[in-house]
């Protein structure tokens, strides 16, 4: 009896020990997504509103420099280089038309949004962070204004 609980113990003392350790070999690979909303709160129904997805990749680190005392040479990338040429862009209605805000715009715009999000989570995409701002009327001569909302996404890679 003794000696079954020994080899019990040892087998689970092993068991656990292979487990963590095997935890710290393996490294999760994972790819990141953002798609991002923008619709327009300019009055009149005079801006424009869009769903926007990257389809070019790009390495932040080429667009990147590291600054130190001694070192302060800033990155001297061109704009062109950074920019995204490939992007899917789907049409959004805005918030406002010449009557005042729309909400029927805004419940179509949360319709193809949806739309948008259901589908990248069939393809494997987590949703795991959103964030939002808005840039709105800043007094009598400002006529423009923005909502945007960022939709971070991951998946693992194959």
């Amino acid at each position: 009896m003794i000696q079954f609980k020994l080899t019990t113990m040892v087998f689970i003392f092993t068991l656990f020990a292979t487990t963590i350790f095997a935890q710290d070999n393996v490294k999760q690979e994972f790819e990141v997504k953002v798609i991002t909303s923008v619709e327009s709160i300019i009055p009149d129904g005079l801006g424009r509103s869009r769903l926007i997805s990257a389809n070019d990749k790009r390495d932040y680190k080429q667009f990147t420099s590291s600054q130190t005392k001694d070192d302060n040479t800033r990155n001297k990338s061109k704009r062109k280089d950074i920019r995204v040429k490939g992007f899917e862009e789907t049409k959004l209605l805005n918030f406002y038309n010449i009557a005042g805000i729309r909400f029927q715009n805004i419940a179509a715009n949360d319709a193809v949004i949806s739309s948008k999000l259901t589908t990248m989570i069939s393809e494997g995409w987590d949703l795991i962070f959103v964030t939002s701002a808005v840039e709105s009327d800043a007094g009598a001569d400002d006529g423009n204004g923005i909502f945007i909302t960022r939709y971070i996404f991951k998946r693992k890679l194959n």
